[in-house]
């Protein structure tokens, strides 16, 4: 695998990256970077947050540099208007112009799929904490090479409330749960091929299970997803279980197969 110009777009805002860092949860890009050496320790990765004013003039020309772009997770909800969302989703359709192979997890699924036109709203099946369990790859999933070598049902790290209820036009459906039926996606737009992920190949169960336990308060009081602490420590030796049996490569396959799709 040569070496890849591969730019990262962290999905959350830089006051949320902070709240992570305080508490030693790595952030979203860290991860990322970890997952991604894992498979390729050369890579030349450049990271930008779309959150912030960017000076578009500078950046968008220098986009077609990039063999492949990432844009990662965030706690944001795609259906708020605020100017950090719109940011993103204006640059996302800059990125759009300019960059071949987009990865897009959880969040970032979100923002590609609004910006080609797609709909994203809040899960009315419930929501995913830390796990989604037996997601089972379509037809066009099994056949398609970001999915070389998966299992054709897995768990896999996940935390999300909101859900891709329509597709972009032309996409094609590769994955699905109870939980959510667009799990996995794949489609183009501009000059870009976009393979959308709803759940986390990157981040560890550890990580989510530590995300779990600092948001447990936002989870029982605002989210209403547990009813109190005894439910989520329930919850959190379900997911202890899993690290039990789950192997790093199978879970990470995703990200392999989308640097082979990109070199």
């Amino acid at each position: 695998m040569e070496d890849l110009n591969i730019l990262i777009c962290e999905g959350n805002t830089p006051e949320e990256g902070k709240i992570f860092q305080d508490v030693g949860i790595p952030t979203h890009t860290e991860s990322l970077k970890e997952s991604l050496a894992y498979y390729n320790k050369n890579l030349k990765i450049d990271v930008l947050n779309p959150c912030l004013k960017l000076d578009l003039n500078e950046i968008v020309p220098k986009l077609k540099k990039y063999d492949g772009l990432i844009w990662g997770g965030s706690s944001l909800n795609i259906y708020d208007d605020t100017p950090e969302i719109m940011r993103q989703i204006s640059f996302m359709k800059e990125c759009f112009k300019n960059v071949k192979k987009i990865l897009a997890i959880c969040w970032g699924m979100q923002v590609a799929v609004t910006a080609a036109g797609g709909e994203v709203k809040k899960g009315i099946k419930g929501s995913h904490i830390g796990i989604a369990n037996d997601i089972e790859l379509t037809n066009d999933g099994l056949n398609n090479l970001f999915y070389k070598d998966k299992k054709n049902k897995f768990n896999t790290p996940a935390f999300n409330f909101d859900e891709v209820v329509t597709m972009p036009a032309g996409a094609i459906h590769l994955a699905s749960n109870k939980i959510n039926k667009i799990q996995g996606l794949n489609f183009k737009t501009g000059v870009s091929e976009i393979w959308g992920l709803q759940y986390h190949p990157e981040i560890t169960y550890e990580k989510m299970i530590n995300i779990i336990k600092f948001r447990k308060d936002a989870l029982i009081k605002k989210r209403s997803r547990f009813k109190n602490e005894e439910e989520i420590n329930n919850h959190i030796n379900f997911i202890e279980d899993e690290i039990k049996i789950s192997e790093k490569d199978a879970r990470m396959l995703e990200l392999r197969n989308w640097l082979n799709l990109i070199n």
